[in-house]
């Protein structure tokens, strides 16, 4: 089929007049506009708290954040694959079903979790140690509001919808989180860190409610009501798998936090949190990209259209490389004063900040290996890769954080960043013969 044909599948789905590169424009300036409301909530929480309350919070957000990614079992990132394909073809009874057993398997294992980690803090509170334990408790009220908000970003991107999408998850909250804690500590509140676990309750509340309601208006004009059709071992044979993958990469981007929780005191997470989080600004750049074309490359490949598909690669590919590079140049060069910001200590975090960046930019170079994998097939094996590398970045910050401290933690999470986009590009390339690397241009695997 023509990419002619392929235009026609994207106005099915209500993607007219939006292209890829647009919307990853859109994607990543609403990003970097939410990271800097984000930055500002770390340095005031970081300004009010303390080293070892900040350490808490960021230690207990983090736990948060790995269980409310992953209790979606799937379904957020499948939505980008499920319902664009079932629309091209017509198919809205299938559509409307899954969005109803995505939005009620989400809520209601978020709730379970929850009330299961609820109730083992009340029964067994010294499995915690004393600061860690009201946090908790907060997170655990967050929790379902969180996943059912990740699973709602994966619905609008699923529609092209990139600014409903994460503007109020990734803006929205964090505005609401940073003016909820200055307002608590003006009326005397302790600055300690279950309040801000608190404010980041109320900030998620607000949002969430926001966006569904949006969401939900969308989706009435775009699949209007009818039966409803479900295919529960279809979409969790697919889902599940990447449920995996959505921990094992919440993993990724945490892992050297937990570690360094359970090895290192509270004020050293803090002083390494403080870094990954100005690196953020790197990685944004591949959570627009996939933002803007994972769906795409579903939409293309339920047509059969490989030459768009392959042109769709190599556009990720080269314009997510330029763009990491350039962002990672500049947060690199900005990190002394932004760092500076948190106290005066945080400074002496620049070289870890560097080295995260670098391993991104390398990783940048092997394009979208895992976006093809888990939009087109291969999610059992991108699963299984992506777990295996997980294991090795837990093994490598044990090794190193003990001889090294938080710079083995950085060195450890850069090299294996760098190791799992290689082995899922190779990955890519046998399952669906695309060529995902940024050096590899048109060859007969791309085009075939």
């Amino acid at each position: 089929m023509t990419a002619a044909a392929l235009g026609t599948v994207f106005d099915r789905i209500r993607a007219v007049g939006t292209g890829p590169g647009r919307a990853a424009l859109d994607i990543f300036a609403i990003r970097i506009a939410a990271a800097g409301f984000a930055y500002g909530a770390q340095v005031l929480t970081a300004r009010l708290m303390g080293w070892e309350e900040y350490g808490i919070f960021a230690t207990t957000w983090v736990w948060t954040a790995m269980a409310g990614h992953s209790i979606t079992l799937g379904l957020s990132q499948s939505a980008c694959r499920f319902l664009p394909v079932d629309q091209a073809r017509g198919d809205l009874d299938h559509a409307r079903g899954y969005l109803a057993a995505g939005a009620l398997v989400t809520g209601g294992a978020a709730l379970a979790v929850a009330l299961l980690g609820a109730l083992l803090l009340a029964l067994r509170p010294d499995w915690v140690s004393g600061p860690y334990r009201a946090p908790l408790l907060v997170a655990a009220c967050v929790l379902p509001l969180f996943s059912l908000q990740d699973f709602l970003e994966g619905v609008a991107r699923s529609q092209n919808w990139g600014v409903l999408a994460i503007a109020p998850p990734y803006l929205l909250r964090q505005t609401v989180m940073m003016a909820a804690m200055l307002a608590a500590i003006l009326l005397g509140a302790p600055a300690e860190a279950w309040v801000a676990m608190a404010c980041m309750l109320i900030a998620a509340g607000l949002a969430v409610t926001i966006q569904a309601g949006l969401v939900l208006g969308r989706m009435a004009r775009t699949i209007p009501k009818g039966p409803r059709r479900y295919r529960w071992r279809h979409w969790l044979g697919a889902s599940l798998p990447i449920a995996l993958i959505d921990l094992a990469n919440a993993g990724f981007t945490f892992v050297d936090v937990v570690v360094l929780g359970f090895l290192m005191p509270p004020s050293a997470v803090g002083l390494y949190f403080a870094a990954t989080r100005i690196q953020q600004f790197v990685a944004f750049v591949h959570f627009a990209a996939t933002a803007a074309t994972a769906q795409r490359f579903s939409a293309a490949h339920a047509v059969g259209d490989r030459t768009a598909l392959a042109a769709l690669v190599r556009l990720q590919g080269r314009a997510t490389l330029a763009a990491t590079a350039l962002v990672a140049l500049c947060v690199v060069a900005a990190s002394p004063l932004l760092l500076a910001m948190f106290g005066p200590q945080f400074p002496d975090s620049v070289p870890l900040l560097a080295i995260l960046a670098a391993g991104s930019v390398a990783a940048s170079l092997f394009g979208p290996g895992e976006d093809l994998l888990t939009m087109l097939g291969g999610e059992r094996l991108c699963a299984g890769i992506t777990l295996a590398m997980l294991a090795l970045a837990v093994g490598g910050c044990l090794a190193l954080v003990p001889s090294l401290g938080v710079t083995g933690a950085a060195l450890a999470m850069a090299f294996v960043t760098v190791l799992r986009a290689g082995i899922l590009a190779l990955a890519a390339g046998a399952v669906h013969g695309l060529s995902t690397p940024v050096w590899s241009g048109t060859s007969p695997m791309s085009a075939r």
